[in-house]
């Protein structure tokens, strides 16, 4: 299995976090993008013939990115505890991928889960400072990079690098 390098470029760094507006929603055109790639990426894991691993890493960032606003940011909560649910479905349907070479599928209360929390994500844009969501993508960086380098929590699971 191949692993992503820890210090591969990011996303957004110290400076775009502190310029981000601390009151201003992140910028329409920003929250349109990120939206429609998640949207399409999770109806291609539904439904396209062969789900592409961009498909797939397009909607584990979503969640991924969900995880930090529950876990670490704690902006939001997860009674019902779909966020496990999202992750644990994400990462068999790469597993099936990567060790028997199958079209990455999601179960059926995987895509519910995933689903839920891809709402919960939208939701949460339309009403963050632009500034929260840059620091919830620097934190959630931090904490993939620490994972690929052997540091967990003990809630982490193996991550797949498609």
């Amino acid at each position: 299995m191949k692993k992503r390098n820890p210090f591969a470029p990011r996303t957004y760094t110290l400076m775009d976090e502190i310029t981000a507006s601390p009151v201003h929603q992140l910028p329409a055109d920003f929250k349109r993008h990120q939206l429609t790639r998640m949207w399409g990426g999770l109806v291609a894991l539904e439904t396209a013939p062969e789900p592409t691993n961009d498909d797939w890493r397009v909607v584990s960032d979503a969640v991924n990115l969900m995880e930090t606003f529950i876990r670490d940011m704690q902006i939001c909560q997860d009674p019902g505890n779909l966020l496990n649910d999202a992750v644990t479905a994400l990462a068999l349907a790469g597993k099936r991928k990567v060790d028997d070479g199958k079209a990455i599928r999601l179960d059926g209360p995987g895509i519910q889960a995933t689903r839920a929390i891809l709402h919960d994500y939208e939701a949460l844009l339309e009403v963050l400072p632009h500034r929260t969501v840059v620091r919830c993508h620097r934190m959630t960086e931090r904490r993939i990079r620490k994972v690929l380098a052997g540091i967990k929590q003990p809630h982490d699971i193996e991550v797949i690098d498609l």
